[in-house]
């Protein structure tokens, strides 16, 4: 799926409608050190694979996420679009 470098788009801040630029949005990597992590290691400790927590559904696809950031003021806004699909997202220039 393929999305222009700028957009206009409504601001909240500003309280109306500005031009944005468009970043893809991309996900950090997750501590070692959250509870949820560690709790899973200790259970899993002393076997082979997975032990708990196996996937039942699997997904259609990801929800393709870009970040707008407002000209004006800087205010970023995170958009999904297209629901889920297989395509990524990519910034093309105008």
């Amino acid at each position: 799926m393929k999305m222009i470098n700028e957009v206009t788009a409504y601001c909240p801040k500003c309280n109306k409608h500005t031009l944005h630029s468009v970043k893809l949005y991309s996900k950090k990597p997750e501590t070692t050190l959250n509870i949820g992590k560690r709790r899973a290691e200790r259970k899993r400790r002393g076997y082979v694979g997975k032990v708990k927590g196996a996937a039942s559904a699997i997904k259609a696809g990801k929800r393709q996420k870009a970040i707008l950031q407002c000209k004006e003021c800087g205010y970023s806004v995170e958009r999904i679009y297209g629901g889920r699909t297989k395509k990524k997202l990519e910034i093309k220039a105008k």
